[in-house]
Order: structure tokens, then C-alpha cells, then sequence
């Protein structure tokens, strides 16, 4: 709190009381000031020991009451870097414009959630909640944009969508709010934009097509067996079903005299109209199979019909 200019009450220590948990790994920490409180705020994802240290607060504060109290904020000229941290890197999710969007796939990336999030702008901060044991993501996020204003937009345009098998909630954290009258139109452009991401939502930038390809699926070596390949052939058409009208699946395999074939360790998805494939694609990009991450991206219409497996 010293080096990053955050003892602003007075002289002297800001920190009152301490105390530990142990076993569970967690204390609660509490500051002389309401200021002091929110600056300490800024401390969150700093090294301590060589980990991370997460920087919350109370599950039971409440944001509306503290800011009557004082700033709940940290105050945005400390210096951060003192102790290595980059303003905004961690921190920052704290106050009534803080955003949670629960309903995520489990295989969504970061990379992924933050880019629907940006549809409506820039972040001040971003979350993406982890088991401590596996890493995994636990299907849920924290948000907060720069631009406050687009809390509610955000909110009521992406609140319900459909993401593979999971439907979001996107909501504010901390109360529920509803777009004042002058936002309405803002609302429906932002609506028709986050259903557009949903269903281009793609790898490399290509247009969303009506065949999906997922590499990192099979192998060669288990396509060669007639059972054994009928078996992940059907496998796969069910998995494919499940995401809308599907059309095909189709597995290129080995040919038995050893020749090179197109397209073998690729699955393709061929669905009726787009916006199946796109949940497809959605769906199946991040799952794991066999312990390898699969990738899903769109695949040209026209080499899939010409037979055309290596485009």
C-alpha cells in the first residue's frame, strides 16, 4: 500500500486488522478508510511467494450502501508499477457497473468470452472464474467496461443467447437495472450485433459456411478398423445432431493400400442452414477428446461438395 501510494487517510499503517484462514488459504483484511479499502482494490493479481494473489471483496458487500460511505474505486493515479502491476490488468471488477455472465461453455478460452464481451466496447476489467485444483473454467465470468453507460446494453443484448447446450445469463452483479428509454435504440443495434458475433463466431476470420471441420479429433491409426470407424462415425452424428440440423458427417480414412488420402484426421459437419452450423462450431471448438483440445473452424462450401478435404 506504501510503494503504490495508497495510505491516503493519514500517516501510518492503512491496514487495522488481519485475519487468517490457514487452512483454507484466504484472510480478510481491514483498512482504517474507505478510501484506503478501495485502493487496496488495485492490489488484486499481485506476486506474492511467486503466486497470485486475488483481491476481493466481502460476498456480502454491498456497493450501493459503500459508495455512501466514500470512493469505490481505487484512486487511478497510483502507481501500480512500483509493484509490478499494470493498471487495469486484474483489478478493477469492483461497483455497481460490474457485470456477471454465468451460462458459458466450460471450453470457452478467455480469448474467446472477451471477444463477445468487446462487441459492445472496450473492458476495464475481466475474470473468467477457474477451479483452483484443475484450471478449468467454471462457466462463469466477471466484466466491467470502460464506458459504464453500455453496462445495461450489454446486459439485456446478451442476456439469453444461446451458446452450444448452455443459454446466458448476463446480468449486473450486484442488482438488476433495466436500458433507460433513450438507450432503446442503441439496445437493438447492440442486439443485432451480439446475435451477428454469435453466428460468425469463427477461428482465422473466415465467413461463417454451413460445414464445420474439426481437426484433432481422430487419428489414422483408429479410422482403419471398419467397427471402430463406424463407431466414431456414428459418435460424431449424434454429437452433431445435437447442435441443430445436421446434414452429414463425414470422416475421410485411410485407404487400405496406403495411398495418401485428403482430409483424413479431420471430421467435417455439414448442416442445413448457418446458424446450426455456428452453434456447432461454437460447441465443439475447445472440447476435449481423448485429452487434445479440438478445433472447429468454418470450411468453404464449395471444396466440401467438390470433395476437396485439404483446402
Amino acid at each position: 500500500m506504501a510503494a503504490i501510494g495508497g495510505n491516503t487517510f493519514a500517516l501510518g499503517h492503512a491496514v487495522v486488522n488481519v485475519y487468517i484462514n490457514h487452512d483454507k488459504k484466504f484472510a480478510f483484511v481491514e483498512m482504517r478508510s474507505v478510501e484506503e479499502a478501495s485502493n487496496a482494490m488495485a492490489l488484486d493479481g499481485i506476486m506474492f511467494e511467486g503466486a497470485p494473489v486475488k483481491v476481493r471483496r466481502p460476498t456480502d458487500y454491498n456497493p450501493s450502501q459503500a459508495a455512501t460511505l466514500g470512493p469505490s474505486q481505487p484512486n487511478p493515479n497510483l502507481n501500480l508499477a512500483a509493484v509490478g502491476l499494470t493498471p487495469g490488468a486484474a483489478g478493477g471488477l469492483e461497483g455497481p457497473d460490474r457485470i456477471f455472465v454465468g451460462g458459458l461453455p466450460y471450453y470457452f478460452t478467455e480469448a474467446q468470452v472477451r471477444e463477445l464481451l468487446e462487441t459492445f466496447g472496450p473492458l476495464r476489467g475481466f475474470d473468467i472464474v477457474k477451479d483452483k485444483e484443475t484450471g478449468n473454467s467454471k462457466g462463469y465470468a466477471f466484466c466491467l467496461y470502460k464506458d459504464v453507460t453500455v453496462t445495461d446494453i450489454a446486459c439485456a443484448a446478451l442476456n439469453g443467447i444461446q451458446l452450444g447446450d448452455r443459454t446466458l445469463t448476463v446480468r449486473r452483479a450486484n442488482q438488476g437495472a433495466e436500458p433507460r428509454p433513450e438507450q432503446e435504440n442503441i439496445l437493438l443495434q447492440a442486439q443485432q450485433e451480439a446475435q451477428m458475433k454469435r453466428l460468425v463466431y469463427e477461428v482465422g476470420g473466415a465467413l461463417a459456411t454451413k460445414v464445420v471441420c474439426l481437426t484433432q479429433v481422430v487419428s489414422a491409426d483408429g479410422l482403419r478398423d471398419d467397427e471402430e470407424y463406424n463407431d466414431i462415425l456414428e459418435d460424431m452424428t449424434l454429437e452433431g445432431h445435437k447442435y441443430g440440423n445436421l446434414v452429414q458427417a463425414v470422416i475421410p480414412r485411410p485407404h487400405p493400400s496406403g495411398d495418401p488420402v485428403a482430409g483424413v484426421g479431420k471430421v467435417f459437419l455439414e448442416y442445413a442452414d448457418v446458424e446450426s452450423s455456428a452453434k456447432a462450431r461454437i460447441g465443439m471448438h475447445g472440447r476435449k477428446f481423448d485429452g487434445k483440445e479440438t478445433v472447429a473452424v468454418f470450411y468453404p462450401e464449395n471444396k466440401f461438395v467438390e470433395g476437396d478435404y485439404d483446402y
